[in-house]
């Protein structure tokens, strides 16, 4: 039972709302209600955003790469950095490196995450004798945490447009279709394991690593759940798309594939006024990662228009350089109003930028994640998070304006609980389990630097 002095549920906000959860579903709202004994009582209560675009592994990268070497450092002189990185990580490396990123998400407020997994194999592109063995060590991270998991087992079969070869840093992300459907059915398997809001989807990692045949056998061999996809990050990505296949990007899988509510467009940075109308039209999710596409320069999403034309997104932290929910929120704003030198652009018509952005990040994610939350309504999962309205940055703001406050003014410190399908992982601000994870994620990080 969480009792909140207000709550902004899915048709305004409450005073006095008690709330109650049955396995993971919010069962009860009632406004103007007394608090009961043995309630937990916050202040604010908000719709929890989902994570919907992480790879975990990355965290551990956080402030290695951001070193000028001689020439233009791009994505492409980072990305042979993870390449090398990656490839000395263990199972029990990468477990303790998402239990600590999950740990951090859920003290962020955020409750659910979408991990798109693509170290698969040993160093060298042998598969483990259980080909879900990384997956399984996700889903261990994710049930010591208590974060709610869509897991998303990437196909990764060529290492460039035109169907080039793997290079040796992608050989452990490598699998062709057949291959790649027995580590879905094996993950699959492998989490029913995990709480019941437990979800799996698959990623065909993007049009330059994957083909036009694989891709369409994969879509159709997975009949329901998410489909997650990066897309038009780069230009020279772009250019070589265009180069290969005849059209850019987002204007090919458009065209070619049945693009719909299940799917979430990662980045759709570089798009075209047509592209940016005709992905809002088709019900897909776009997948912001304000903080990740600014460390490595890929630009900002045409926000204003895909806004206006009714697109739908979420976010995510993506390379988790920062985990940050009220930065990633921010970032997103404001790369628009560095690109178009102007203020509150990114809102549908008038009105609160904040509320705009934030209510729309948690609809949006939860979409993309399958997660049928992302307001706060009976029947939805109990993905929750409570804030200090008297915090400093927000003890000034009316109700109106609190959501501007956490999205402008705030740190993710005035989070003081999370529930993720009811479960109640974060309290004071603090995860229960956070020092044993810490511990484990210090040792893991001890083995890399000796390795």
């Amino acid at each position: 039972m969480i009792h909140a002095r207000q709550a902004l549920l899915a048709e305004g906000w409450a005073t006095n709302v008690r709330l109650t959860a049955t396995d993971g579903v919010i069962a009860t709202i009632e406004p103007d209600a007394t608090a009961q004994t043995g309630d937990v009582t916050v202040d604010t209560l908000l719709p929890a955003l989902g994570n919907l675009h992480s790879h975990a592994f990355q965290r551990a990268m956080a402030g290695m790469t951001e070193f000028r070497q001689a020439g233009r450092d791009s994505f492409w002189t980072w990305r042979e950095l993870m390449y090398r990185f990656m490839d000395r990580l263990t199972p029990g490396q990468v477990e303790a490196i998402a239990a600590q990123v999950y740990v951090e998400m859920l003290e962020a407020g955020y409750a659910s995450v979408g991990e798109f997994h693509y170290v698969h194999h040993q160093p060298g592109g042998a598969p483990y004798d259980n080909i879900a063995e990384m997956s399984e060590r996700i889903f261990a991270a994710a049930s010591r945490s208590g974060i709610g998991l869509t897991h998303l087992p990437v196909l990764y079969s060529y290492g460039g447009a035109g169907q080039v070869d793997l290079n040796a840093g992608q050989r452990r992300f490598g699998n062709d279709v057949d291959r790649f459907r027995n580590l879905v059915e094996t993950a699959t398997a492998a989490l029913r394991h995990l709480p019941g809001d437990a979800r799996i989807g698959i990623a065909p990692h993007s049009l330059r690593a994957t083909s036009p045949d694989d891709l369409a056998r994969v879509v159709t061999d997975h009949g329901r759940g998410p489909i997650h996809i990066h897309i038009a990050e780069q230009p020279r990505e772009v250019q070589e798309i265009e180069a290969w296949l005849g059209a850019r990007p987002v204007d090919w899988l458009l065209n070619h594939l049945p693009v719909d509510p299940r799917w979430c467009l990662i980045h759709a940075t570089h798009m075209t006024e047509a592209e940016t109308r005709d992905m809002a039209a088709s019900g897909a999710v776009a997948g912001l990662c304000p903080i990740t596409e600014a460390n490595l320069g890929d630009g900002p999403f045409n926000g204003p228009r895909y806004a206006t034309a009714g697109g739908r997104f979420g976010i995510g932290s993506d390379s988790n350089v920062n985990i940050s929910l009220t930065e990633e929120l921010r970032t997103l704003e404001y790369s628009q109003r560095l690109r178009d030198t102007s203020r509150n652009v990114l809102v549908a018509g008038e009105g609160s930028v904040g509320a705009f952005i934030y209510t729309s990040a948690a609809r949006g994610g939860a979409q993309a994640l399958a997660r049928g939350s992302g307001t706060i309504a009976t029947r939805n999962l109990a993905d929750l998070v409570a804030i200090d309205s008297q915090a400093p940055a927000l003890c000034a703001l009316s109700r109106d304006r609190l959501l501007d406050g956490l999205v402008f003014a705030a740190k993710d410190s005035v989070v003081t609980d999370v529930w993720s399908a009811g479960r109640h992982v974060v309290s004071g601000g603090v995860h229960a389990d956070r020092g044993a994870v810490f511990e484990s994620y210090r040792a893991a990080m001890r083995e890399l630097v000796d390795a």
